[in-house]
């Protein structure tokens, strides 16, 4: 049967042969219809046409009137009238372009979900829906063209139906045509797409005059009244049943839509913004096209017959089988449908779960237009009839791929499509639907709009999701409940999916929710902190982004979200709140076996289930049972991480109750008595080191919570306090390491958060703040003063104990001293006792001012205390004026304390104790930069103009420049009032300073605390030596002396220096001398002591300095070298230079007999440098030195001593030339005259042989000698007894030719005393 209609319809196609014989036909039928009509029938015709005519320009005829009342009848929604009222006045500004199916790139498109010309932002589904004129300013000639032929407009349907579908099944002939050339002829792909676009064009005009015609010609079926019709009113009668035959044969043409070939379904992956498609898209465009229009067609049909059933009366004589207008209409829809879930299928196949809310279900965008034309039209049908909605339609087709029925029975199109994995399909396809409501008719997006729900269907998906026998994975599951928490998002919520939900969760609670590919983010996560544990529940809370859910969160969570959502939704639209309905189901879950049965990760999801409904429901009930169903676990079957988690939800409780603002005390109690149990625990278990970390994970555990509740809690004022109970007493001491760092910085956090919660609370009173906002801090304020009872009371006893431990302790300890210390500040009441009056002042002393205290402490504790202002505020209004001189004090202890915990010895530092030393290092320097900013120390850096680059030095040499501006602002002051405070507050700077360097002194090393001692004490020593030099510093002077420079291992003599200490001294010695110098001359009454002192400290240092044999000038030089060639005042200078001179003399140059001291060589040498360096020869050289010096040249034959001293005495000769006629120079002579006199008798040719060489150098020098020569010759001479000695005359005359006249004059003196002698004799 079905055949033989098929054969029917396919005859027409020989029309292609008869075209020009048609139009002939065509021509005379339609003249013998005009001249046939009677007069009455004309003027119906024609008021049928003015009727158009006004409802075309916006008249409300009644035939509108009569739309817009069955409109209503249709659908309640009252909108109805107003859409058709802007429809109506919208015709004048109409676009005359038809409406069609295009994804093509438009620019002018911006903005829109749809292209410009389709259905729905044209208007064309809209005017369809409100029984308007699908075209209004359209096809109002009285000729229209269709397919290259003129045809009266109000009557070519009538007469000519068959034939134009004939023609239009032509048309999409050719355009076939084309695909097969467009495939193999790239070069015609202009022209090919120019032929097709036209092809389709005539298609679709055609189609739209259809919907036109009908709804403005096509009259409803009349009663008969004599039983005699025109003919051409047996035609017009005859039209809805013909429409409804070949609208038929138009769909059996084309076929299903999932049926073209694949070279056609291609197309749809062209990219939009080409310009110029191939002839397969418009060919699968125009297929769109035609499925739509024929609905369309249907629907107008429908409406125009009074929604009467129009039955296909020939197709029905001629094959026996029914078709109705209704029938047919019903049919395409679900054929449709199906084609295009099938369509769906083949891209879901390319699709990851992961992926599966981000992936589109339609190829191209008039894919997803015709889903929603679909779902519009569907749904306002089934409002005004009792027809299948969108949904019944999709949820059949679904259910046909789960049930997979045998090949008799399977429904057309599917014979082709494997779906793998129906089930995830059908939950992404739903979903993706469901989506498609929030357009409305015009295409534009109303989130907003009333969306129909599809649960029915959504439930069985659950069940099948979560039924244990269908073994669905959980990469799977976490999709399903993706897709089912966005269809949430779109619907009403129901209660039914949360409870076929809670069923599957509720017997798995200990599995992890694992997907294997995912590796780490699969993983199951257990909240390591009881905030991480609340802030995933508020997750479930708040909206997040869906898509991202699939890895960042397990299928479980996605069901809590679900749940959240339920509870939220249902709670905030009023009525009975979900959670009284839910809540029996829930609980009815849990019981004692249950919970034992409980795995770590139960637990976890136990905890993430009720935090998320404690937070959105009924907070204290919910606590209430879960505590009771804790109360079955016992603790013995728990492991540690268990009770470790558990500590954390109940935390994670906590958290929830203060910010709801609810009192914590009695949750807090039950903790906190827990915790005191297990420290104590902690503290008598000391060997067994796996129980102690077992108790240190539970411990630890409490520490974060507490930490996290201070750190949250607005006000802190919902007892907190319960939480610092007497078990940190027990577990301090306890503590080890890392173990009590954690706990010092748990206590930072609290005493801070404390004292800034304080603060602000105080600034609010101070403010003035009234009724509700001053309650609160009013009601805060005693909390406050608990927690600080608290805080002092158990903490702050072993911070105590710790400041003077055996090794340096941590910074931590520094850095919670100081909080206690502001603490003190903010809230002095409630310190303890022993601390009172003056909590912060007795701070400062324990911990900042102590010379007892570890350097580090300190250095590090007051960092943090020096540039506060409140403090600074606080001592002034105590008046406490020592407070920065104390500071200064701490400050010069802890730089000279740098390197007292380093070992002695000189093995290299390990890598932790040069990080130690860099992180103290770091410390000091930034209390160097905070110590240079008090008011006391910026006043004396600019009376000394000390630059500010000085801040950023090393600490050490900051010290040093501290030093040198200390000195410079005393040499400058006046008046003895001024100079006599200075005095008193540098030593109040200084303090006990050898009691710091004592431990070095003691242990001798190591060698860089050493240096670091010698050299800044000796930088006091010169640059405060006016200072130093006045009786209330004198006695400091002195004991730095004796402890520095001659304590009683320097004293003997016998006894080696360690080398580090005797480096140390060599280094730092001119510094000291100089020092001394200095105060040597301006001391009054202790002169002679402190000469004796410096010339002590030359004697013990002199020697142990000496090389054993000279060097070379500059290499391994003498620090009293260094001593005596500084830049210092010039009495200053001579004393040093006499009192070393003198010393030397007396203990290194004194012969015993002809026999040379030791190390002579060395002494001489010493003695050249410095008068080579100081360039100048002064009065004490001559005294104390000349005279040994010529003596060694007489006496000593070695090459070295010789060489040595012929140098000195060439300085000496050339330093004071005899002729200035100065006191060197008599001096200088009168040594000269006393050596000639003691060694010529013995030693005559050697004195000679000095004299020529100091006449070479001084002439007049030797000359003012002649007189005492010569009479030294004589002695000699006389001495001997043998006369005259011709030899010596002879080298005395050789003498005496280097002295000019004089030396001439006293040979011929000696030559006549001679000859008269000769004449005598």
């Amino acid at each position: 049967m079905w055949e033989g209609w098929i054969t029917v319809c396919e005859a027409s196609e020989n029309l292609r042969n008869l075209l020009p014989m048609a139009v002939r036909e065509h021509d005379e039928r339609t003249k013998a219809a005009e001249e046939g009509k009677e007069n009455e029938v004309q003027a119906e015709a024609g008021r049928e046409g003015n009727q158009e005519k006004g409802k075309r320009n916006g008249e409300p005829g009644s035939e509108q009137v009569e739309t817009m009342d069955d409109d209503f009848a249709a659908s309640s929604t009252p909108p109805f009238l107003t859409e058709s009222l802007e429809m109506a006045m919208e015709v004048e500004n109409g676009n005359s372009k038809l409406s069609c199916f295009s994804c093509a790139f438009d620019n002018q498109n911006v903005g829109r979900s749809f292209s410009a010309e389709s259905y729905l932002a044209s208007g064309s589904l809209k005017r369809v829906l409100l029984r308007l004129d699908p075209s209004p300013n359209d096809y109002e000639d009285d000729v229209v063209e269709m397919f290259g032929f003129q045809w009266v407009t109000e009557m070519a349907l009538v007469e000519s139906c068959e034939f134009l579908f004939g023609l239009l099944r032509q048309q999409i002939y050719r355009l076939e045509d084309l695909v097969q050339m467009g495939s193999s002829d790239f070069g015609q792909a202009t022209n090919l797409h120019s032929e097709a676009e036209s092809i389709r064009r005539q298609c679709i005009e055609f189609l739209h005059y259809v919907k036109v015609f009908i709804f403005r010609y096509l009259e409803p079926p009349k009663l008969e009244n004599d039983g005699m019709l025109h003919p051409y009113e047996e035609l017009e009668a005859q039209l809805p049943s013909m429409l409804v035959e070949e609208l038929y044969a138009l769909t059996m043409h084309i076929g299903r839509l999932c049926e073209l070939p694949s070279s056609v379904l291609a197309a749809f992956t062209i990219q939009h913004q080409a310009k110029v498609f191939p002839p397969s898209w418009h060919l699968l465009h125009l297929h769109l096209d035609i499925h739509w229009l024929v609905l369309e067609i249907l629907h107008v049909v429908g409406e125009k017959m009074m929604r009467q059933v129009v039955y296909a009366n020939h197709f029905i004589n001629l094959t026996g089988e029914n078709l109705t207008s209704i029938s047919l209409f019903e049919t395409h829809c679900g054929n449709l449908i199906s084609d295009l879930i099938s369509l769906s299928i083949n891209k879901y196949i390319k699709v990851r779960p992961s992926e599966a809310l981000t992936s589109h279900h339609y190829p191209c965008t008039c894919i997803k237009e015709l889903w929603i034309l679909l779902i519009q039209l569907l749904d306002h049908r089934s409002k005004g009839s009792h027809t299948e909605c969108f949904w019944s339609l999709v949820n059949k087709t679904l259910k046909n791929i789960f049930e997979r029925p045998s090949s008799s029975e399977r429904t057309p199109g599917f014979e082709t499509v494997q779906c793998k994995d129906p089930l995830s399909f059908s939950w992404w396809i739903i979903t993706h639907l469901a989506s498609l409501y929030q357009f409305d008719r015009n295409g534009n997006l109303n989130e907003k709009k009333q969306k129909e729900s599809n649960w029915k269907f959504v439930e069985e998906l659950l069940k099948k999701s979560t039924d244990a026998q269908s073994g669905v994975l959980e990469e799977h599951l976490r999709m399903h409940l993706q897709c089912c928490l966005t269809l949430c998002g779109f619907w009403d919520l129901n209660l039914s999916t949360v409870s076929i939900l809670w069923d599957y969760y509720s017997k798995n609670l200990n599995s992890c929710f694992t997907v294997p590919w995912l590796g780490l983010k699969g993983l199951a996560n257990i909240s390591k902190t009881s905030l991480a544990m609340l802030e995933l529940a508020k997750s479930c809370c708040c909206e997040q982004q869906i898509p991202t859910l699939y890895e960042s969160s397990n299928s479980y969570f996605i069901f809590l979200n679900i749940l959240a959502r339920l509870m939220k939704e249902e709670a905030e639209n009023g009525g009975v709140h979900p959670w009284k309905q839910i809540k029996g189901r829930i609980y009815s879950k849990f019981h004692r076996r249950r919970m034992q049965e409980m795995t770590e990760v139960g637990l976890q999801n136990f905890f993430n289930l009720f935090l998320m409904l404690a937070i959105v429901a009924e907070t204290e009930d919910i606590v209430s049972r879960v505590l009771d169903l804790l109360d079955f676990l016992t603790p013995s079957s728990m492991t540690v991480s268990q009770r470790a988690l558990i500590w954390r939800g109940h935390f994670a409780f906590l958290l929830i109750y203060v910010e709801k603002n609810m009192d914590i005390s009695v949750l807090a109690e039950r903790l906190s008595n827990a915790f005191r149990e297990k420290a104590k625990e902690f503290l008598v278990t000391k060997n067994d080191y796996t129980q102690r970390q077992n108790l240190w994970t539970l411990l630890s555990t409490y520490i974060d919570g507490v930490q996290e509740v201070f750190e949250i809690s607005c006000y802190l004022s919902l007892s907190e306090e319960k939480l610092l109970n007497d078990g940190f007493t027990m577990l301090l001491p306890a503590c080890r390491g890392a173990e009590l760092s954690m706990v010092l910085n748990f206590l930072q956090v609290v005493l801070a958060r404390l004292r800034s919660v304080h603060r602000r609370l105080g600034q609010g009173l101070r403010l003035g703040h009234t009724a509700q906002d001053a309650q609160l801090p009013l009601a805060a304020k005693e909390h406050h003063l608990a927690v600080a009872s608290a805080l002092w009371r158990n903490f702050f006893p072993y911070l105590k104990s710790q400041r003077m431990s055996q090794t340096p302790p941590s910074p931590q300890l520094a850095d919670t001293a100081a909080g206690f210390t502001l603490l003190a500040l903010d809230i002095p009441s409630k310190a303890l006792s022993e601390l009172q009056p003056q909590p912060v002042i007795s701070m400062m002393q324990l911990f900042g001012w102590d010379d007892m205290v570890w350097p580090q402490l300190v250095s590090r504790y007051l960092s943090h205390l020096i540039q506060n202002s409140a403090l600074c505020e606080a001592f002034s209004s105590m008046g406490y004026t020592s407070y920065e001189a104390l500071t200064v004090r701490s400050w010069f202890r802890c730089i000279l304390q740098m390197f007292i915990d380093q070992p002695t010895g000189t093995l290299a530092k390990t890598d932790a104790e040069r990080t130690v030393g860099k992180a103290y290092m770091e410390q000091l320097t930034e209390m160097t930069r905070l110590i240079f900013k008090l008011p006391e120390v910026e006043n004396i850096l600019s009376k000394a103009h000390v630059e500010e680059s000085v801040f950023k030095q090393d600490p050490k040499n900051a010290l040093v420049q501290f030093i040198k501006a200390v000195g410079r602002t005393y040499s400058g002051l006046q008046t003895l009032p001024e100079k006599s405070a200075m005095v008193a507050k540098t030593l109040e700077y200084l303090g006990d300073v050898l009691k710091y360097v004592k431990p070095y002194l003691k242990a001798k090393g190591p060698p860089e605390g050493l240096q670091l001692t010698y050299w800044i004490i000796g930088c006091l020593v010169k640059f405060w030596a006016p200072i130093l030099a006045t009786s209330k510093a004198q006695q400091l002077l002195f004991r730095i002396v004796d402890c520095l420079l001659l304590p009683h291992s320097v004293l003997q003599q016998d006894k080696e220096l360690p080398v580090a200490l005797l480096s140390a001294i060599q280094e730092s010695l001119p510094l000291y001398l100089q020092g001394l110098s200095f105060i040597c001359c301006q001391s009054q009454t202790q002169g002679a002591y402190l000469n004796q002192l410096l010339g002590s400290i030359i004697q013990q240092y002199f020697g142990r300095f000496l090389a054993s044999s000279p060097t070379v000038l500059g290499a391994g030089q003498h620090p009293m070298v260094s001593a005596l060639c500084s830049s210092i005042t010039a009495p200053q200078m001579l004393r040093l230079r006499k009192t070393t001179l003198h010393v030397i003399n007396e203990n290194y140059m004194q012969f015993k007999g002809n026999a040379p001291p030791p190390r002579l060589a060395s002494v001489l040498a010493f003695i050249l440098e410095v008068l080579q360096r100081t360039q100048s020869v002064e009065l004490c050289d001559i005294d104390l030195i000349l005279a040994v010096v010529l003596k060694c040249l007489v006496l000593v034959n070695e090459p070295q001593v010789k060489k040595i001293s012929t140098d000195i005495v060439q300085y000496m000769v050339e330093g004071c030339q005899a002729g200035s006629g100065g006191e060197r120079a008599t001096q200088l002579t009168s040594v000269f005259r006393q050596f000639i006199q003691d060694y010529t008798a013995v030693y005559d040719q050697r004195v000679f042989s000095v004299l020529e060489a100091a006449a070479v150098l001084d002439q007049t020098l030797v000359t003012s000698l002649i007189p005492t020569i010569t009479q030294a010759l004589k002695d000699s001479e006389h001495k001997q007894g043998l006369g005259r000695n011709a030899a010596l005359r002879q080298t005395y005359k050789r003498l005496l030719s280097f002295l000019a006249e004089a030396g001439q004059n006293e040979i011929q003196k000696l030559e006549n005393e001679t000859g008269s002698q000769c004449a005598g004799d």
